[in-house]
This record gives C-alpha cells, structure tokens and sequence, in this order.
C-alpha cells in the first residue's frame, strides 16, 4: 500500500498541472470568481446528503446513539477518508472509535460499520448505472457503456466475495485464531478483538434483508441529494446542466474515486474525470475544471472544519477524564503526604 500511495501521489499531482495548464488558470479563476461567495452555499449543502447516510447507519446501529451525533461521527469518517492517506478506509477505524463513546459494545459497532459498508458499496453500483444510463439517454456516447460497463464488471467480484465470506459466518474468528499463532500477537493484544462477538453481530444484521433495504434507500437518496452539488455549482458558474447530467458526473465520478483509492485524497484522477464528464454534457473546459476545483474547495473547507472538531471533541474528552481521575488520585498522594510526616516525627 505504501509503493501504492508514493506511485499514486506523484501521478496525481502531475495530472492536476496538466490539467490546470491546459485549461488556462487565468480563465477559470475569472469564472470562480464571477459565480462569487454564493459557491459556499455549497459547503453546508453537503451536510444534508451526510444526514441520510448517517440515517442509514443509525438504523444499523439499532438506534443505540442519537442521530445528530452519528451525523457529526459521518462528517469526520468522511474527512478522514477524503482528506488523509489512509487509503479510504482511515474513516471507518474512526467512526468506530467515535461511535463507542456513546456504545459501549465494540463488536456492535465495528459490525455496523462493517454492513454499512457493504450497503455503500452496493449503492455505489447502482448509482454508477445509474449515471451510466443518464450519459447514453441524454449524449448518445454509446462507446462508454461498454467501456464504464465492463470496469463495473471486473470490478463486481470484490464486493461480491466479501459478502460470501461475511454471509457464511466465522471469517473474524479465523482471522483471529490465525493472528494469535503469530509471533508478535502478544504485542497486538488480538485476544481482545472479540471474533467471535464481531462475526455474530454482523450475522444479525445480514440476516434481516428488510433492515438493509432501508439503509440501502437511505443512503442512496443521499447519493442522489450530493449531485445537487453538481447541479447547483454549474448553473453558479452559467453554465447549468440537467438533473440527469448532473448525476451521471456526480456517479461516474464517485466511481472513479474510489477505483483509485490508492491516490491520496483522489488527487488529480477526481479533477480529471470531473472535466471529462462534464464535457460530455456541453460545458467548456474552462467551466469543467472550475467545477473540479469548486468540488475540492468545498472538500477541503468542510472536511477541515470536521477534523478541527473531532480533535476539539478528543481534547475536551481527555481533559474531562482527566478531571475525573483527580479525585481518585488525591487519596493516594495524601496518604503518602501523611506517611511522610509520620516517618519524619519518628
């Protein structure tokens, strides 16, 4: 993963510059400029389809910590996964960590974090084919169906694997059991990862398919809700496009994000597909690669204020347990105060 990420950052830099050369900075400066402080309507915008998908994970959670607080723990997965090399899943470890704050049950929460998951990638197809069928209704490019269509074939196996293996049960408990033969085990302290408790909650949810299907619809509504995004910030920038068009590079473009994953932050591939997606549907390119930046401004401005507020969160949290240990520590020092004084008497 690491040759990955130094392989993927240098290639993704350079296809940013090319990028920018070819678009003509001084063009799409001036047309981010024109459409003015009204693209930061954007930033809070995006808050809406991270409700739905913390809706679906609240479900999965059984409604064990309020929603509200399940929405913050999103915007900071999301961060984490977006802004941070940690290959698109650094997020998830967090939303755990997060989540037992109020759910003091890991496996619980790691196994819904688990099938949530599963559920996103399931959504992520859908909406791919989605946005596949809206380029071939409203442009005619027939060429890319076969060629965005057998990506999404090659690429079907994955997922569909991981559920098998989900499905049949007992696959943390092995991974468990083989991680305790390994030399440094007594190290990782592996006895505490609760296979076992992990593979029977993700069990429980993966045997109620009506469960699913609700958190599937959840968060595909969200999907549909974060092409507004798209939508909105072309028709700022004079050139709008249609709902459809907006969600085919809204789709497409999530798509390819996470195919390559092993570009920090999906620098440069996100930009690129962006551009070439939105040319598709009559924007100039000039207006495509404002669009690009538009969507990684608004990235960066809202993933930095999610993890300034996780680590406050972290902060105030450990000054508070800190206060509370105080009181159990000044027993302790007092009694050795005292027993200082009664040697020195002696």
């Amino acid at each position: 993963m690491k040759w990955l990420k130094w392989l993927g950052l240098p290639a993704g830099i350079a296809m940013l510059i090319a990028l920018a050369l070819h678009g003509g900075m001084n063009d799409v400066l001036h047309a981010i400029g024109a459409a003015g402080f009204a693209l930061l309507w954007l930033v809070p915008l995006h808050a809406l389809p991270l409700l739905l998908d913390a809706q679906a994970w609240w479900l999965l959670l059984r409604k064990r910590a309020s929603l509200p607080y399940l929405w913050w723990v999103a915007t900071v997965r999301e961060a984490v996964s977006r802004l941070l090399p940690v290959a698109s899943i650094g997020g998830e470890f967090v939303g755990v960590r997060l989540a037992r704050w109020k759910v003091d049950e890991t496996s619980v929460v790691a196994g819904s974090v688990i099938v949530e998951v599963l559920v996103t990638m399931a959504v992520q197809y859908v909406f791919a084919a989605l946005g596949l069928v809206m380029i071939i209704a409203q442009t005619g490019h027939d060429d890319l169906l076969f060629t965005i269509g057998a990506a999404l074939l090659l690429s079907l196996p994955l997922p569909v694997v991981v559920f098998v293996l989900l499905r049949r049960g007992g696959l943390f408990h092995k991974i468990e059991r083989w991680s305790a033969r390994l030399p440094m085990s007594a190290h990782w302290g592996v006895e505490r990862i609760g296979g076992a408790q992990l593979d029977a909650a993700i069990d429980t949810l993966l045997c109620e398919p009506f469960l699913l299907l609700r958190a599937f619809a959840w968060q595909f509504a969200g999907y549909l809700i974060g092409a507004s995004e798209v939508y909105l910030a072309l028709w700022m920038l004079g050139h709008p496009v249609s709902i459809g068009g907006a969600i085919a590079v809204e789709a497409l473009t999530q798509a390819a994000r996470h195919a390559a994953f092993f570009v920090p932050s999906g620098l440069g591939v996100q930009e690129a597909v962006v551009v070439l997606l939105a040319r598709l549907f009559g924007v100039d390119e000039q207006t495509a690669f404002s669009l690009a930046l538009v969507k990684r401004m608004r990235e960066v401005v809202f993933g930095c204020l999610a993890l300034a507020s996780w680590q406050a969160a972290e902060i105030a949290r450990n000054r508070r347990d800190a206060w509370r240990d105080e009181p159990m520590l000044r027993p302790v020092e007092q009694r050795r105060a005292d027993s200082d004084d009664r040697r020195r008497s002696r």
